[in-house]
């Protein structure tokens, strides 16, 4: 396996999920919205991060929220 693809592989593992929740929901490839956040990031000089961990932080929060435990849980 090529390097390139080992470091795509590591990066999908272990981000946020922002950019494939995006493609989802817009219908959009995936790697089309990563370059999106990439390029206007060095553009807006980061801003675009902002969005991206907000983003990343509610997605957090929802999958957190549903869980729903109650005190049998533990």
């Amino acid at each position: 396996m090529d390097i390139v693809k080992r470091i795509q592989l590591f990066f999908e593992g272990h981000a946020f999920g922002v950019c494939t929740f995006l493609g989802e929901k817009l219908g959009v490839a995936t790697s089309s919205i990563r370059l999106f956040f990439i390029y206007a990031s060095f553009l807006t000089l980061g801003s675009p991060v902002i969005i991206y961990l907000s983003i990343a932080f509610i997605l957090n929060m929802r999958a957190h929220l549903r869980k729903r435990n109650t005190i049998w849980d533990f």
